[in-house]
């Protein structure tokens, strides 16, 4: 089984100036190439077919991504209308500036299949091609953001996977990031 990084992860997970909330200490050829030559801990279904998370020990010191939101570390919520590529429609997101999250634990890499990224406008010469990436304290994936579930059902050409939106997931993806933020540093 092969491994590529999609630009869209590339350019999210290893910008050309480097963030304190992307993936540390390792380059994006060599995150790439553990992919392909470790194994994972154990491999999740994804949200459909086409998609799987790979687990690994973070070998970095990347940060856990998601933050709880508490009475001491909510004034320093914001938020914004910001759209991931010059393509996409802005969406409002909100994130916290200057809280410290502990290192993660796992990194969960995000995959979908060669044949997915081609109906995605995004052909790739691997079996798997990386989308994103989570951080996280437990080898286990936290929901994905209520926003991103919407896109996917919006379909391809908004920016999504077409995948129809499953309410109860929303349901529970909603619960936790009404209590969590993404950080940013």
């Amino acid at each position: 089984m092969s491994i590529v990084l999609t630009p869209f992860a590339r350019a999210r997970l290893f910008p050309r100036e480097s963030r304190r909330n992307t993936i540390q200490d390792c380059s994006a050829d060599a995150f790439e190439r553990r992919l392909n030559e470790e194994s994972p801990l154990k491999v999740l279904e994804g949200y459909a077919p086409f998609c799987r998370l790979h687990v690994h020990r973070n070998w970095t010191s990347t940060r856990c991504m998601a933050v709880p939101i508490t009475d001491a570390n909510r004034h320093l919520l914001h938020s914004a209308y910001e759209a991931r590529t010059k393509q996409e429609l802005p969406v409002l997101v909100r994130w916290f500036e200057g809280v410290e999250p502990p290192v993660a634990h796992y990194l969960l890499p995000i995959l979908y299949c060669r044949e997915q990224l081609a109906k995605e406008g995004e052909p790739i010469d691997a079996d798997w091609g990386v989308v994103g990436c989570l951080y996280t304290m437990e080898p286990e994936e936290i929901p994905m953001v209520p926003i991103t579930m919407l896109r996917n059902a919006l379909g391809v050409e908004e920016g999504g996977s077409g995948v129809p939106l499953d309410r109860d997931a929303y349901r529970q993806a909603a619960a936790f990031w009404d209590v969590h933020a993404n950080w940013r540093g």
